[in-house]
């Protein structure tokens, strides 16, 4: 399996200033994964230590935070020496032991020769309830599920996934039918890695889906487990009312539909939990399509995603058949299995702000905005077979955008006032002139 992420972890280890690395992303990700792939890769040896498995481990950190004394302790519990150069220290689940969260910054001022990565399941909670962390003292990377073109590489199909990569346009729409059948396939798997991998070996949809329940349980579990117990029940009528908003005409989330006379404040701490565990995505509305977005966005104005497509399927029970034979795969939900998998894919691209734009009367609405090297990018995603980009058409004519893209099953075109860009070669969004 290849992840994009390991190139962004080699320009990490080589980079000037270097301060300790923490990953972020919902459970069942792959972070271990990625982090121990990488030290097999660009290290001589790797230290494994996991805040969650090992007393000693969260002993360590409940002292004080003199960098000789822990880095002696992380030596004796891993039986071997640390070599500051090529040593890859990997502390996980590290939410389970604030004192080493906290430990990180003095790391990178009294030792940063050492080369640190640490991830947790939970960290985004962790971070944003803890007063005392150390602000400018890490980097941080965020790992989300398996793209299209890493989904394409893990099933061998890499010379699909270079000519995503670079596409010929030409070749591109050669081998359309082929790029349609396996983002079928995508759709149903989603992009988690334990079942990216099981469908690489088996192509056993049923063994698929037993996975991805698994995966709902566990984050089930997890509501009961971690979160404050007077807001479970708000965050399972949260997480299970997810595919009914993605599947209303106009998708933005409105509280009174999962509870009559439900309000913001009824949710917002429930619906917080749910955004900082990485299993959902906010994306807000702006008032005004101008630099920067952010200034624009309405706070409660928002559409919600799942982290994954897949999970959102088998969430619903929707069966392999409806979504691997014919086109119906891409208008399922009136469409919100399409626009989930665009902004799944549109995620994974790190640094590019995403919001959406609705025309003052709600009669148009665009699906997407993106702020990328200075400019405002408008994205109309199309799932049916009637291309007619109503609302995009109106922002054009108002806005006079320099670029503007409709995604759709059509193939590669450039028009004189919008670019059409097949679904699964969205990747290629932010290489368009």
């Amino acid at each position: 399996m290849q992840r994009i992420e390991i190139q962004h972890l080699k320009k990490w280890k080589q980079s000037v200033g270097r301060k300790p690395l923490i990953i972020r992303g919902a459970r069942q990700v792959g972070k271990t994964w990625l982090m121990k792939e990488f030290g097999r890769l660009e290290y001589k040896d790797v230290v494994y230590v996991n805040c969650e498995a090992d007393p000693a481990v969260r002993n360590l950190f409940m002292g004080d935070f003199d960098t000789t004394r822990i880095i002696r302790g992380l030596q004796i519990i891993a039986g071997k020496p640390i070599d500051p150069k090529q040593t890859l220290i990997i502390i996980d689940e590290i939410q389970e032991a604030p004192g080493a969260l906290t430990s990180l910054k003095y790391f990178q001022e009294n030792a940063p020769e050492y080369h640190i990565i640490a991830a947790g399941s939970l960290l985004g909670i962790t971070l944003n309830r803890s007063g005392s962390f150390p602000v400018g003292k890490v980097e941080f990377l965020d790992l989300f599920p398996l793209s299209f073109v890493e989904f394409l590489d893990a099933i061998k199909e890499t010379q699909l996934a270079d000519l995503l990569r670079n596409p010929d346009w030409s070749l591109v729409a050669s081998f359309s039918i082929k790029f349609t059948d396996r983002l079928r396939q995508y759709y149903y798997t989603g992009g988690m890695p334990e079942v990216v991998l099981q469908y690489s070996v088996s192509g056993d949809m049923n063994q698929v889906r037993e996975i991805q329940k698994r995966i709902l349980v566990s984050y089930e579990q997890d509501f009961s487990k971690h979160a404050p117990a007077d807001i479970v029940p708000r965050i399972r009528m949260i997480w299970n009312g997810v595919p009914a908003q993605l599947a209303k005409e106009n998708r933005k989330f409105i509280y009174g539909q999962l509870k009559p006379g439900a309000r913001a404040k009824d949710f917002e701490l429930a619906l917080s939990w749910l955004i900082d565990c990485g299993l959902l995505y906010k994306v807000h509305n702006v008032s005004k399509p101008a630099l920067p977005l952010k200034a624009y966005e309405e706070l409660n104005i928002f559409k919600l995603f799942l982290l994954d497509i897949g999970l959102l399927g088998a969430l619903t029970d929707l069966d392999a058949k409806t979504l691997l034979e014919g086109n119906t795969v891409f208008t399922e939900f009136k469409g919100a299995l399409t626009e989930q998998y665009v902004y799944q894919q549109l995620r994974t691209q790190n640094e590019l702000p995403v919001y959406y734009w609705s025309a003052g009367n709600a009669r148009s609405e665009v699906d997407f905005l993106l702020q990328h090297k200075g400019q405002i990018i408008p994205l109309e995603v199309k799932a049916e077979e009637n291309l007619h980009a109503k609302s995009l058409r109106v922002y054009c004519e108002k806005f006079r955008p320099s670029l503007a893209v409709r995604s759709s099953m059509s193939g590669y075109r450039k028009e004189d006032w919008m670019t059409n860009l097949p679904l699964y070669a969205i990747n290629t969004i932010t290489h368009l002139q």
